[in-house]
């Protein structure tokens, strides 16, 4: 069967000799690498002329896994010698002396594939036949981030710092394309004063017409809120809503941005011509939209012998990424295509074309071809080759201007290539030496020879055996390396017998006689290999002709990369003349996006002029940043973000570059709202007022929330609070005794023990001095249990609220009030004794006024320690959920703790708990979380994908964008990256659904996207205020238990 294919291949081969095939032979070399064109027709053969198909099984599918019977490898320059390797069996040779092999592998390949062609025709029909479903599935919710009881402050703007805009679903590409758009001061006086007379708007029929000014009417209000609202971030969904419109699905806009970014400026262009031009729609010179964004190019050229010329109009202009280093070699590849020679040696027609601008835009746009359709897989694939550009681009070597100057530079920098192709050729010569497969650097190898003549073999102290040796033996006999020669001499002497031999084989017994005596063991053998005889004289003669051969070769590849060096300077310098620095541009805006072709996030950098520095733009998000974070960022080539759009703007028309003014930064914005027409100034003033009415509203909502584990108090002790507080009838105050006389009922059992040890006290001296002693012997005992050092099992700030303050050095007249409360608790009336002082103590309460205690501190206080019982608690739930396996349920409880811990610990180092203890255990969560996620979603069966995608949304993402918008841990940025990558392995799979492939498409920009919206999520349950369990003892046994392997139950 394999001789047949190998025959049918070798037939094809031979019979694609049309113009056709020869153009697919060469471009599969130039994919490849591969010159050799029987390999090329073997490979297109059994890809029935399918390129992709023949590049994949020429690079990828040939090489199979290990363990089957066929590995194909394929010989690499850059790999080691196989001197010495032993070649592993049935491996099929692929080098140029074994091309039967590789044509068998391919035809072996070609009939595996049909089978997964087949699969894959099925998935795709499988996916066709979903198509609707997936058109009316609803959309994916916006990018959350948990947030407990978020500040207003984190509403409000701050002077005239730029806002971002909210992400209302898969619409980061329209906040990074709108921002840009804003921050060009002249673009944004258009739109602001933008204006139709009625009679247009009431003859207005078109259903476009109609549709284009109403975007551009919210596009208005957008803009007026930019400038002028008091909030952190606007909300674009009116106009975005008139955008959807013209999609079938939010799906799309996510895959092709720009196709979207063109109708958004084609929309607006349609209606800054109603009001310049509207009896003549197709004159559009005046159009400043035109006027702003578009140039002209004069492309001329030669096609099969004739000569042609055309202008044309460009918007953002198209770059292609692959094969360049730089934006300037892109827009080179760009202006020249085709080769350039002539046709005979008496005509000088060019073959190709070349494009000069004949006109630049204000704004300069350039789009970066950063994804491509791949045809094997059917669907999109990103390009994340790196690129670079500059800061600042001059144009002047593409403007129709300087043809003449230009096309001689060309031609001098072609000759300059072609001169260090040359030299290359020469270089590689020396640095890859030989004639084998394997070649080395001919420095190396020679020093390698001269390192092996100098080698001398080591001096060996003679045994008692090898002192018996006759004189006549040499050192070398002495060390038995000259054994082999006497093998072979024998076998020289006994040539004749030696076809008897073969034929009447030795008795083992006369082999072993035979065989010679080694006077040493192998591992006596020198360790490196050495010449066994070597004169002075020829020593000295191989030392001295290979070091000077070495100096004479290092010193010609140091000329010929001196050369080479100052080529390569000579081609960077030919376009530095400064008439050709003449027209500078400046780089405005960089669009990035991260992610694969079919998901993924979308932000921007703009340069701020007046600040003098790059700003990130991210959803809501807007943060000073740098030109080395946008590099980052922006290049590619590190991982999966890169630019895909660059903005430049003319940097000689100064109407484009904000106020320069002092007080540029503080009032540029609010100029530019005071000159806004009377109905946008109040559409921004209604907002404004409406955000007042938001704050005060949420202000009313958590003023009725006070924190705290368990109700703030039992009817009792309501009804002690109003009789004992009748003076202090607000709610404040009320509120205040409340959580103090919680946490005097927390601590009864020790206020009463206290109070039993002043029996003496009571009898001798009455009611007053026994009060006295126990609040001096109760102070004595809590604050040398503050002093003591905490233990990883053992935290005595649980054991009393006094504790806590003491720890944290909380002032003298809050510690002694919250003590009198403790022996004013109503629960304390045990006995005649308990209610005796009781009594005393809630008369002394009432003589302490305003002036003595600072209310507001005293009800801090209590609430920080409520607070940190919370965290404490939410803390130990968390772990013991973790050890059980409910690693759901311990999320949500890990969270909370980490999100209030951290408010303890801004305070003071010692208002909360161990911060990293948390974040461990959170970690931990998430990690086991994200596995069973991602085993459910790819086991395919709908429960399990559904319940998986429902850990995704509501716990997964949403803790992990809260994690990456506080101050992340290296720890917690890597399990981010872990878990991520997880799900982005899954891109592309060729064995997974491809109704999982559009439901991953939809979950990857929330785990890609770090938006920063708040929300208010249900806190986990409370706990209840009779637990039966000790804080303190179950703090200690969770300690205990996280060291060791059983899981803890406290009863």
């Amino acid at each position: 069967m394999t001789a047949e294919l190998q025959a049918e291949a070798a037939e094809g081969a031979a019979e694609s000799q049309g113009t056709n095939c020869q153009m697919l032979l060469n471009r599969l070399g130039e994919i490849t690498g591969i010159q050799d064109p029987s390999f090329l027709h073997a490979a297109l053969k059994a890809a029935n002329g399918d390129l992709t198909d023949a590049v994949n099984f020429l690079t990828e599918e040939c090489v199979k896994e290990p363990g089957q019977e066929a590995v194909a490898v394929e010989p690499s320059d850059c790999e080691g010698s196989a001197v010495g390797k032993e070649q592993p069996t049935n491996v099929i040779d692929l080098t140029p002396d074994n091309k039967d092999d590789l044509q068998a592998v391919i035809a072996v390949s070609f009939l595996e594939s049909l089978e997964v062609q087949a699969v894959e025709r099925d998935a795709n029909r499988a996916h066709k036949a979903n198509a609707a479903e997936n058109k009316n599935r609803s959309k994916r919710k916006r990018c959350e981030v948990w947030g407990e009881n978020p500040k207003q402050n984190d509403w409000r703007r701050v002077d005239d710092w730029p806002v971002g805009m909210k992400n209302i679903g898969n619409t980061c590409w329209f906040s990074a394309v709108i921002q840009s758009l804003f921050q060009l001061p002249e673009f944004r006086r258009l739109v602001l004063s933008y204006s139709l007379p009625q009679s247009m708007l009431e003859n207005c029929r078109s259903r476009s017409e109609k549709r284009n000014i109403a975007f551009m009417q919210e596009l208005q209000c957008l803009f007026a809120l930019m400038l002028g609202t008091h909030r952190k971030f606007v909300d674009p969904t009116a106009s975005l809503e008139l955008l959807k419109g013209a999609f079938k699905s939010a799906d799309e806009q996510q895959q092709d941005v720009s196709e979207v970014t063109h109708k958004l400026l084609d929309w607006l262009e349609d209606a800054f011509q109603l009001s310049v031009n509207g009896n003549s729609p197709r004159d559009k010179s005046e159009n400043p939209m035109v006027q702003l964004f578009y140039g002209t190019f004069l492309t001329e050229g030669v096609h099969e012998g004739k000569t042609f010329s055309k202008i044309e109009t460009f918007g953002q202009y198209p770059l292609q990424v692959n094969g360049y280093r730089n934006l300037n070699e892109c827009l080179e590849g760009a202006m020249v295509e085709g080769e350039i020679e002539p046709l005979s040696s008496d005509q000088s027609v060019k073959y190709g074309q070349e494009r000069w601008f004949t006109k630049l835009p204000p704004v300069l746009t350039f789009e970066l071809s950063r994804f491509e359709f791949n045809q094997s897989l059917g669907q999109p694939e990103k390009i994340h080759n790196k690129l670079e550009f500059p800061q600042i681009i001059y144009m002047d070597r593409y403007l129709y201007s300087s043809k003449e100057i230009i096309q001689k530079k060309r031609e001098e920098t072609r000759k300059l290539r072609k001169q260090i192709a040359i030299l290359q050729q020469k270089l590689e010569r020396y640095m890859k030496y030989g004639s084998g497969p394997s070649r080395f650097p001919l420095p190396d190898m020679l020093q390698y020879v001269l390192e092996f003549a100098s080698t001398k073999l080591p001096l060996v102290v003679p045994s008692a055996q090898d002192s018996q040796m006759t004189p006549a033996q040499s050192p070398a006999e002495s060390c038995g390396l000259n054994e082999p020669l006497v093998l072979e001499t024998e076998s020289t002497e006994n040539t004749e017998g030696a076809a008897s031999t073969l034929i009447n084989p030795p008795s083992q017994q006369e082999l072993m006689s035979k065989l010679p005596q080694p006077s040493r063991l192998p591992a006596e053998m020198p360790e490196c290999p050495a010449p066994r005889v070597v004169t002075e004289e020829e020593m000295s003669l191989v030392r001295t002709c290979l070091q000077r051969w070495r100096s004479e070769i290092e010193q010609d590849i140091q000329d010929l990369k001196d050369c080479i060096t100052r080529i390569n300077q000579s081609i960077g310098q030919m376009y530095g003349d400064p008439v050709l620095r003449q027209v500078p541009y400046r780089l405005h805006a960089v669009l990035v996006h991260e992610g694969q072709a079919n998901a993924g996030h979308y932000w921007a950098y703009i340069y701020d002029q007046p600040r003098k520095s790059w700003l990130k733009y991210n959803d809501i998000s807007v943060t000073e940043s740098s030109w080395e974070e946008l590099e980052r960022d922006s290049y590619g080539g590190l991982r999966n973000a890169s630019a895909y759009c660059l903005m430049y703007i003319n940097d000689k028309l100064s109407h484009f570059v904000a106020d320069d003014a002092d007080d540029a930064e503080t009032g540029q914005f609010q100029k530019e709202v005071e000159l806004l027409p009377p109905e946008l100034q109040n559409y921004i003033q209604e907002d404004n007022w409406r955000l007042e009415q938001e704050v005060e509203e949420w202000e009313q909502e958590q003023s009725c929330k006070i924190p705290q584990i368990e109700p703030s108090a039992t009817s009792e002790s309501q009804d002690f609070t109003s009789e004992s507080g009748q003076d202090q009838s607000s709610g404040c105050e009320h509120s205040i005794r409340s959580l103090s006389s919680e946490h005097a009922r927390i601590a009864k059992d020790q206020t009463a023990q206290a109070i039993a040890n002043t029996a003496d006290a009571y009898e001798k001296n009455g009611v007053e001095a026994a009060l006295c002693e126990a609040f001096h012997e109760e102070y004595s005992r809590l604050y040398l249990l503050a002093k003591e050092t905490p233990t990883p099992h053992n935290d005595p700030r649980l054991q009393h609220v006094l504790i806590y303050f003491l720890r944290n050095n909380a002032p003298k007249q809050v510690v002694e009030r919250t003590l009198l409360e403790q022996f004013a608790d109503r629960n304390l009336s045990y006995d005649e004794r308990s209610i005796s002082i009781m009594q005393v103590a809630r008369a002394k309460l009432k003589e302490i006024g305003p002036d003595d205690v600072n209310m507001e501190e005293y009800k801090k206080w209590h609430e920080d320690y409520s607070l940190f019982r919370k965290v404490s608690v939410y803390l130990l739930t968390g772990l013991e959920l973790y050890q059980n396996r409910k690693y759901q349920e311990a999320l949500t409880y890990l969270v909370y703790a980490y999100q209030s811990n951290t408010t303890l610990l801004m305070k003071g180092p010692n208002r909360g708990v161990d911060e990293s203890l948390i974040a461990l255990y959170r970690r931990k969560c998430l990690l086991k979380l994200n596995d069973m996620a991602a085993a459910l979603f790819v086991s395919s069966a709908e429960a399990d994908v559904l319940e998986g995608i429902n850990i995704l949304n509501e716990l997964i993402i949403p803790c992990m964008h809260l994690i990456i918008n506080n101050d992340i841990s290296k720890d917690d940025l890597d399990a981010i990256e872990v878990m991520r990558n997880r799900w982005c392995s899954y891109l592309g799979q060729e064995d997974m659904d491809a109704n999982l492939q559009t439901k991953l498409g939809e979950l990857l920009p929330r785990l890609l996207d770090c938006s920063a919206e708040v929300i208010i999520l249900k806190e986990p349950p409370k706990i209840r205020p009779n637990s039966p369990y000790d804080l303190c003892s179950r703090f200690a046994a969770v300690m205990e238990s996280i060291h060791g392997a059983a899981p803890v139950t406290v009863k």
